[in-house]
């Protein structure tokens, strides 16, 4: 977690990014199964994988609520 105290329009940022990675993850998901080419298979799951430990450091930044 950072250890800084971020500013309101640092912390509304992270939210807009969380927001289109997340939208981005769900439909990566559902786009997954229609895929028949093994090897875009395989790059859709290494996305969807980076996607997810990207969402899981943004989430990271972000303040704890207290």
């Amino acid at each position: 977690m950072a250890k800084n105290k971020l500013a309101i329009h640092e912390v509304l940022e992270i939210h807009e990014m969380l927001t289109l990675k997340q939208a981005g993850l769900v439909k990566g998901y559902v786009s997954e199964p229609l895929i028949k080419d093994e090897k875009l298979q395989k790059i859709a799951r290494k996305h969807l994988k980076n996607t997810e430990q990207a969402i899981s450091e943004l989430k990271q930044l972000l303040p704890n609520k207290a």
